[in-house]
């Protein structure tokens, strides 16, 4: 038995408590900056492995636990901890309840819609690994549960709060995350992992009246809803088919009541691209159509366009990422990893790897019963059975999906703290931000 099968398998007794974590989290979810709950409960578990350096309140609610153990490679390990605006229809029994107020002052139902609970749990059992067994390691570990993924914002204000200043600079960065996929499955691939989000508000201005006098006013609603048809040319006829690009209209808010023309009605459009010039050239048009929607409706303002935020694109350094595969292969087979293609999703991961300027490696796991799924899959019912992330029904396998995110991330970081391949590549332009 080699040294990561031996200390993967030592995880075993550990999963009861983790899942028990895990439920507890997922009953308890909170939103971005709110985790303060979640954030206590980490540095309690950090803490009570012995051996951890725990660093609270980073970047607002984000917990920072270094544990050092000799010369050898700083591994720096993340997991996102915030949840999502989402009423949970799961039906599991410790499915959440909670209700929290949002930035806008809202009362909203919350749920770990996004997996981000089990992300939390299976970094603290690959840190229990670390921290009971420092015979078959060297270096040091840094583990890094990060706030406000879901707002766009968690990263940048970690690095903005000192993060690779006051804890050991990273020779490298890992994450993960589960996905509507079979419990079991890795994938990821090198090079471009994610595309860059961009989130903007329009606001359009018009004048308004009363439901039955429409020619006395300008109709916002109007404006707004002739928008949302034509920014779907955007992607359909502006852009290369080739190209993945995808615009989202997910909020339109106008009035109050259905007699009463409004004087302004708002969208909120997501932007998903792959590339820059893409990138430029979708921004640019969504300006074009607001603006010209705008002027063909008779508005009494310009829109007033707002960014909210940017993501940029995830990239994966290559070396580092099949140094991943490998690992993974090891540890669940060569028939359990994939190579995949570039996707749509978003995150603020890539943020690290820029600040700190070291490579990077970011893979996905399979979170769903296998049965399940591959019965949809037979029936070609995969999008129609199988909740994705951010579903008010997606809800992972807790203890075979536990043991695979804490194993992979284990099993990623022994690459390099456990005799992987001697030295890191250095950050080269595939390593951080690229947008």
């Amino acid at each position: 038995m080699d040294a990561m099968t031996s200390l993967l398998d030592a995880l075993d007794p550990l999963l009861p408590s983790l899942e028990a974590d895990y439920q507890d989290l997922h009953a308890h979810p909170e939103l971005a900056f709110q985790e303060k709950r979640t954030a206590a409960l980490v540095a309690e578990r950090l803490s009570a492995q012995g051996g951890w350096e725990v660093t609270t309140g980073v970047g607002r609610t984000g917990v920072v636990g270094v544990l050092a153990n000799g010369e050898g490679p700083v591994v720096m390990l993340r997991a996102d901890m915030d949840a999502l605006p989402v009423k949970e229809a799961t039906g599991l029994p410790y499915a959440s309840t909670v209700t929290a107020t949002d930035d806008s002052g809202t009362e909203v139902p919350v749920m770990h819609a996004c997996g981000h609970d089990l992300h939390v749990a299976a970094l603290l059992g690959a840190c229990a690994l670390f921290a009971a067994h420092t015979d078959r390691w060297k270096g040091t570990v840094v583990a890094v549960f990060q706030p406000g993924e879901e707002s766009g914002y968690g990263a940048r204000a970690m690095v903005d709060d000192g993060l690779f200043e006051r804890f050991p600079r990273p020779d490298i960065i890992l994450g993960q995350h589960v996905g509507p996929g079979p419990v079991g499955l890795i994938a990821t691939c090198p090079g471009t992992v994610m595309g860059a989000t961009d989130s903007i508000t329009v606001r359009l201005f018009g004048r308004g009246g009363h439901g039955s006098k429409p020619e006395s006013a300008v109709d916002p609603v109007v404006m707004a809803a002739s928008l949302v048809l034509r920014l779907q040319t955007i992607a359909s006829r502006e852009i290369s088919a080739q190209e993945p690009v995808v615009v989202t209209v997910g909020k339109l808010h106008a009035g109050t009541t259905a007699a009463v023309i409004p004087d302004t009605a708002e969208l909120g459009i997501n932007v998903r691209t792959s590339s820059e010039p893409v990138r430029e050239k979708v921004l640019a048009a969504i300006e074009r159509l607001a603006k010209a929607e705008s002027a063909a409706a008779g508005a009494t303002a310009d829109p007033e366009i707002t960014s909210v935020y940017h993501l940029p694109m995830t990239v994966n350094d290559k070396e580092c990422a099949e140094r991943v595969a490998d690992a993974h292969r090891r540890a669940f087979g060569e028939g359990a990893v994939l190579t995949m293609g570039p996707t749509t999703a978003s995150e603020d991961f890539g943020i690290l790897a820029t600040a700190a300027q070291v490579p990077s490696v970011y893979w996905f796991y399979g979170g769903l019963d296998p049965e399940v799924f591959t019965a949809a899959f037979a029936a070609g019912r995969v999008d129609e059975d199988i909740p994705q992330n951010h579903s008010s029904t997606f809800a992972p396998l807790a203890g075979p999906a536990l043991a695979v995110g804490a194993k992979s991330m284990a099993a990623a970081a022994l690459s390099w703290l456990g005799g992987g391949p001697a030295g890191v590549p250095a950050a080269g332009p595939a390593a951080g931000e690229v947008a």
